[in-house]
């Protein structure tokens, strides 16, 4: 039996930007090794806050990595597929396994201090505070 890659329909192109869609391209393409996977991740914003929010179905907040570098936020973890049972012949297994590593780049208007990360029934929120101090003002020309 061979599996086809299932694509979502009604991918708008038009809704999203270039970065996106080549971070989409490489990150499906590099998607079909083994040893890897590419956890779904759904990112808005708030009046106040940016919020990310990262599947993570049948992991353990311990294999989770949250990390802050240069306006870079990256999400890293591994989930082990653990064969151990005697007895049980896997006939077919769709859960994606191995280690994996998501990065986004967060815009400059975010309290850095603030930044909170919780990982509850597989699912990772992370919750970023704006700041007020770096959001744009406009100023008005004399």
């Amino acid at each position: 039996m061979a599996l086809i890659n299932y694509t979502r329909p009604n991918r708008d192109l038009q809704s999203k930007n270039f970065s996106d869609i080549l971070d989409e391209f490489f990150n499906e393409s590099l998607n079909y090794r083994n040893d890897s996977f590419m956890p779904s991740v759904d990112i808005s914003e708030t009046e106040d806050n940016f919020e990310v929010s990262a599947a993570l179905p049948g992991m353990n907040k311990e294999d989770i990595t949250v990390d802050l570098e240069n306006g870079r936020l990256t999400i890293s973890g591994e989930r082990k597929f653990e064969n151990e049972e005697e007895g049980k012949n896997f006939h077919r297994v769709e859960s994606k396994y191995g280690k994996f590593k998501r990065s986004f780049q967060l815009p400059d208007t975010i309290n850095e201090d603030s930044i909170v990360a919780k990982y509850e029934d597989g699912v990772l929120n992370i919750t970023i505070e704006k700041s007020e101090e770096k959001v744009k003002k406009q100023i008005k020309i004399s």
